[in-house]
């Protein structure tokens, strides 16, 4: 069954909960939610949802690629596909798929999002997109000791381990919740 607009609302729902403090900077993806318009289809515009991966290693280091399209540092992770179940599955998906990570030595932290960031994306008319917003939503991940794989070279130049620290300096403040992200319970 495909992500439906109802399960995007329900897990921002979640998110906001956790992290009231973010609902200002949140409120205009939330405004274009109300609209009921099919986000989860990378064809939706002005915005349309993707998916973030942020796992870590061992406590010490994380899993971060070098994105084609982009030429940036960032989390693994994408666009969804209709056969995407859940928003944490698709993560995992665009996990495995970036950095030919074994997905059995990957383990959700939780199943609420690290983080939630809502940006413009630049008009790509080679993939007929007009300029856009994404809302990505973020799942954190631990492995004691997967390896990257084989990359997909399509969408990726590389993928490497990176010590907390500096990966902070390069992607930002959600490096910083893919630790301290609540454990869920239960």
């Amino acid at each position: 069954m495909a992500i439906s607009d109802s399960d995007i609302s329900d897990v921002l729902a979640a998110y906001l909960e956790r992290y009231p403090e973010e609902s200002e900077q949140l409120s205009e993806p939330l405004r274009i939610l109300d609209q009921g318009r099919d986000f989860a289809s990378r064809r939706s515009f002005p915005m349309h949802v993707t998916v973030g991966a942020l796992l870590v290693r061992d406590g010490t280091e994380i899993l971060l690629i070098e994105h084609l399209a982009y030429a940036i540092t960032l989390q693994p992770g994408g666009h969804l596909e209709p056969t995407d179940a859940t928003l944490i599955d698709a993560a995992v998906r665009e996990l495995t798929e970036e950095t030919g990570i074994d997905p059995s030595q990957v383990f959700p932290v939780s199943q609420a999002p690290a983080y939630v960031e809502y940006g413009g994306v630049p008009a790509r008319p080679a993939k007929d997109e007009p300029a856009h917003y994404h809302l990505d939503i973020g799942f954190a991940f631990k492995t004691a000791d997967a390896e990257v794989g084989r990359i997909q070279e399509s969408e990726v130049t590389g993928a490497s381990w990176y010590p907390l620290a500096l990966a902070e300096r390069l992607v930002g403040h959600r490096i910083a919740r893919a630790i301290t992200a609540p454990v869920q319970t239960g």
